[in-house]
């Protein structure tokens, strides 16, 4: 702690956004930068607080006052080496994390000023990429054991990547043609450049980790099918190259998406989230599709049924692709406004209102409405009967039931997003040597803990190897 009076000196200050009429017309990251004078100040403000609460909070257990001290000094080549000790891509949370460890951070309690450890980590990172700091590992030595990982996303990465470190020979299974899960496919490049995800797979490449692309693992079975993952796994491997495996790491996510099943359902112009977040993406890498095939929001009215992360991703999306008009809904209450709640008080994390960069852009936001219909013409879609609910205690406990508010009312829409989350998979009992981490074994979460949940898998699988 280089300056102990700068958390009383010197205010908290976010890099901020690029102007609205200048970022909507590209898939550029909307996100700037603060020069290096300014984020020293900011990593300067870090308190030696006694009991780092962010370290507490962040799934990965970010040592944040030890490496915004180092950035504070400028030896960024120490920042980044304590950064990189306990996160494996800093480049990737310190652009996208919601930033668990300043909503813990002691100065939030003080005065709703947190210290900016997330855009401190990506400065850093981005940093040590252009002074070199970031070399690859080609002194590994390898112990003769192979670890196949089905599933590229942040998990199955951070998985191979330990494993990798400690001298297994890793090979990475992913259906689609390149790495990164919805890191590259579900979060839009105004968010995260993909050049950012593939200078990170270079590096893991150069390290000795092999890529598979286009080879899929069968999705779990339905209940009473008489088939078993478990059964389809050897068959997979045969299919991949027919290698023997000593362990087997399943990262693949929570691809299923949470489904509304209103009558006109079927209409044309209604799709999954992820249908237009990932073609978007693919899109802007090169990759062609026809006319009936491409899922846009040019020139249209579009309605997105979700409050979360993905909704606000399909909002800005929407927004550069030339929309007349976007709503999001969402069917629970509004959340609390301000920085706190009374709910989950600090440490904790408050789920208070949160408007992103792309609901800035422009969007009519409700809350507490429920969908009954998708309308149509023509089998394409027109608009989206709705109705207003409220949520009443249930006498017997648990979940609150709902209860019919306001008359049902019609929202124009030609496309209409639906953004209400993923299904968590289920497995069957896997043989002693398969592991499940990430989203996969816990369920859609955050891509910090997605990493926590790698890292902690390639323990288990050493400790099972040794």
């Amino acid at each position: 702690m280089g300056n102990p009076k700068a958390f009383l000196e010197i205010h908290r200050q976010e890099a901020g956004y690029r102007p609205i009429h200048d970022r909507i017309h590209d898939f550029g990251e909307v996100e700037q930068t603060l020069n290096t004078r300014e984020r020293k100040l900011q990593a300067s403000r870090c308190m030696d607080c006694g009991v780092p609460f962010c370290h507490w909070a962040c799934p990965l257990g970010n040592k944040a006052p030890e490496w915004n001290d180092a950035l504070y000094k400028g030896d960024y080549e120490l920042a980044y080496l304590l950064l990189n000790s306990t996160n494996p891509f800093p480049e990737f949370t310190g652009r996208i994390c919601p930033a668990l460890c300043e909503k813990a951070c002691v100065l939030n309690r003080f005065n709703h000023e947190p210290t900016t450890n997330r855009e401190d980590e990506a400065a850093i990172t981005e940093m040590a990429f252009q002074e070199g700091f970031i070399t690859p590992h080609t002194d590994i030595v390898r112990n003769g054991k192979k670890v196949a990982v089905i599933g590229a996303g942040p998990a199955g990465l951070a998985a191979a990547n330990d494993l990798n470190h400690m001298g297994y020979m890793v090979t990475v299974f992913e259906k689609n043609e390149a790495a990164g899960g919805l890191l590259r496919y579900g979060i839009p490049n105004f968010k995260l450049n993909k050049a950012v995800i593939d200078r990170r797979i270079t590096l893991l490449e150069q390290e000795g980790i092999e890529f598979k692309y286009g080879v899929s693992l069968p999705l779990p079975p339905s209940k009473g099918s008489g088939d078993s993952e478990a059964q389809q796994l050897p068959l997979f491997l045969e299919r991949a190259g027919g290698e023997a495996f000593d362990a087997i790491v399943i990262a693949t996510g929570t691809p299923t998406a949470r489904d509304l099943k209103a009558p006109g359902r079927e209409l044309k112009g209604v799709h999954f989230a992820l249908e237009m977040l990932s073609q978007q993406n693919r899109v802007l890498a090169g990759m062609e599709f026809g006319k009936d095939e491409r899922v846009t929001a040019k020139g249209k009215d579009v309605l997105v049924i979700g409050g979360g992360d993905t909704g606000s991703d399909c909002i800005g999306t929407a927004h550069r692709q030339g929309c007349k008009s976007v709503t999001q809904i969402e069917i629970m209450p509004k959340p609390v406004e301000g920085p706190e709640d009374p709910q989950n008080p600090w440490p904790n994390w408050p789920r208070t209102l949160k408007t992103t960069s792309s609901h800035e852009e422009g969007c009519t936001r409700r809350w507490n409405i429920n969908t009954l219909e998708f309308l149509g013409k023509d089998g394409k879609l027109t608009g989206v009967k709705v109705q207003e609910i409220d949520w009443k205690p249930n006498p017997e406990g648990g979940r609150p039931i709902m209860v019919e508010k306001g008359k049902p009312e019609i929202i124009k829409a030609e496309l209409v997003l639906l953004a209400m989350g993923f299904l968590k998979p289920e497995h069957p009992e896997y043989p002693k040597n398969v592991f499940v981490c990430g989203d996969s074994a816990n369920g859609a979460s955050l891509v910090v803990r997605a990493m926590a949940s790698g890292r902690q898998t390639a323990q288990k699988v050493a400790a099972f190897l040794k």
